[in-house]
């Protein structure tokens, strides 16, 4: 499923590793949320990384896979709230 509002949303918070506010639209890398061969999980499990976290979640440098999944759960839990965090401000 893709969600163009969803990514442009995401790219406006910061880095949900390291707080820079240049950030990306980072996809999970999990069968689980979809991904796979040459196919991008759905926009909805996405979560905001700068250039370099990114590239660290995707080469596995961050952790092993299983480590990753974990991670990336949790960013995603968190990169939620802080999405509907900023809804409840514009209104």
């Amino acid at each position: 499923m893709r969600d163009s509002k969803r990514l442009a949303a995401i790219r406006r918070l910061p880095c949900i590793r390291c707080g820079n506010p240049n950030s990306q639209a980072a996809h999970s890398n999990s069968a689980k949320h979809g991904k796979g061969r040459s196919i991008k999980a759905s926009d909805e499990f996405t979560i905001p990384l700068c250039f370099k976290c990114h590239a660290a979640f995707d080469r596995f440098e961050l952790g092993n896979r299983a480590e990753s999944e974990a991670m990336f759960d949790q960013w995603l839990v968190k990169t939620n709230r802080m999405l509907n965090q900023t809804d409840k401000e514009v209104f």
